[in-house]
């Protein structure tokens, strides 16, 4: 099993990765298996993705994977005019065939009281002929931070990232990741390098993660000079813009200026998700803002920053996330959003101690401590909207991350609780956590605050 840094950051599209990403993603990979022309087309949608779709834009991304489109080339600007167009003409232009009659009441339907066997985020996909007999048939499910699995592989128990690939220094838990830093004389960032050897060089796989690092600061950018009301109906007001300009114009900033700036920045980047922009996801949508938060402090507030520690935080924070992704699950589905913002804050804790120099057992400790604190996070959403409580609760995942650094950095690594037993602990949680505060927006919040 190989999972690359760039599975867990990849570019695409708001507002979510298990929602839009991966929906769209996986009708895509559909549709351009399709050896014959379909008369129609119909999907289905399950569990989560039924009940919180509409709010998650997952009928957009359907439609858009059906047309072809890929959530890293999709031009945000143009999805308005293209989807109005499918809805005007009931004429949809399937990926590699002729158009097909397209109605969205009757040919994408959302089951809001069933669920299929393997995940909470279920796709059936199903072609008709003229005379309406079945021709083809597929499922496949998101399974959090736009990954991405079919009915067959989930059967055979695989995931993604199982493939022939054999890198240098496979883990799957903590402990192996430290034993080989200590075999090897290295860092977690130098494993991690040298796995991705396997994809790319050296030289290509830094001039990827600082693409990132451009993608993340260009969304945050947008976010920063952007006003105006957020899309779903829930009336919430993007605020990012109106707090950079506050804290520009603050002739004396207070001790704490710095971490309302790293909120400025998480709401940024959350407000761009929210409003379907493009964004990287960092591992999920729903978390996009607390890494790339997190990171520009390291850039603007540590003196000797560099782009070879941009390097070294985001390679380490990619192995954190593969832990998360091995050992427990990155989808709010499954998890909570202890599976969304509590890993963010994991990975953005570990990348920042490494940027900083940090040991690796410093780095495990700082891990450890950005997920324990996040341990039993509900994902609660009202009315399905990647807007409250998501986007504050990057901010919050940010400063928390930057917290667990130093404290990590102030000790030796030595600490009580392991990173793979809070891994555990999580994967437990997540299991016995009832699913109304999964991402089903049944509970929590999503009840409470009915109208805003």
């Amino acid at each position: 099993m190989a999972i690359s840094v760039f599975n867990l950051f990849s570019i695409g599209i708001g507002p979510s990765s298990s929602h839009t990403v991966g929906p769209m993603r996986a009708a895509r990979e559909f549709a351009s298996r399709l050896e014959k022309q379909p008369a129609r087309v119909v999907v289905d949608l399950y569990g989560s993705l039924a009940l919180t779709g509409k709010g998650h834009g997952t009928d957009k991304a359907i439609v858009l994977g059906l047309m072809g489109e890929t959530p890293a080339g999709v031009d945000p600007e143009k999805i308005p005019a293209l989807l109005q167009e499918i809805r005007t003409t009931h004429s949809l232009p399937l990926f590699n065939q002729n158009p097909i009659p397209f109605v969205e009441e009757k040919d994408l339907l959302f089951h809001r009281d069933k669920q299929l066997p393997y995940h909470p985020n279920g796709m059936r996909f199903t072609t008709f002929d003229e005379q309406g007999h079945e021709q083809h048939q597929e499922v496949w499910y998101s399974v959090g931070g736009g990954f991405i699995v079919s009915h067959k592989e989930a059967m055979e128990d695989k995931h993604i990232g199982d493939n022939v690939v054999e890198v240098a220094f496979p883990f799957a838990t903590a402990a192996e990741l430290l034993h080989y830093c200590e075999q090897q004389q290295c860092t977690i960032a130098e494993v991690m390098l040298k796995n991705e050897t396997c994809w790319r060089t050296v030289e290509e796989t830094e001039e990827e993660l600082l693409a990132i690092w451009k993608c993340m600061l260009g969304c945050m950018e947008r976010g920063l000079h952007t006003r105006g009301e957020l899309p779903g109906g829930l009336h919430v007001q993007r605020r990012a813009s109106i707090l950079r300009e506050k804290l520009e114009e603050d002739q004396n900033p207070n001790p704490l200026s710095g971490m309302e700036w790293v909120s400025a920045w998480a709401l940024a980047v959350n407000e761009e998700n929210a409003a379907g922009g493009r964004v990287v996801t960092a591992p999920t949508n729903g978390a996009a803002g607390v890494i790339p938060a997190v990171l520009k402090y390291y850039t603007t507030f540590v003196p000797d920053a560099n782009e070879a520690g941009v390097v070294r935080f985001l390679l380490t924070a990619g192995a954190v996330g593969i832990l998360y992704k091995r050992g427990a699950s990155i989808s709010a589905a499954e998890m909570g959003c202890m599976g969304e913002v509590g890993v963010a804050c994991s990975m953005a804790a570990a990348g920042l101690t490494a940027a900083l120099g940090g040991t690796t057992a410093q780095i495990e400790n700082a891990a450890e401590i950005g997920m324990e604190h996040n341990l039993g996070l509900t994902c609660d959403p009202v009315q399905g909207l990647v807007q409250i409580p998501c986007i504050e609760r990057n901010t919050m995942g940010a400063i928390k991350a930057i917290n667990a650094a130093y404290l990590s950095l102030r000790g030796d690594g030595t600490h009580r609780v392991s990173l793979d037993q809070v891994i555990a602990t999580m994967r437990q949680t997540g299991k016995d956590m009832k699913s109304i505060y999964k991402e089903t927006s049944e509970g929590g919040l999503a009840v409470n605050v009915p109208e805003c």
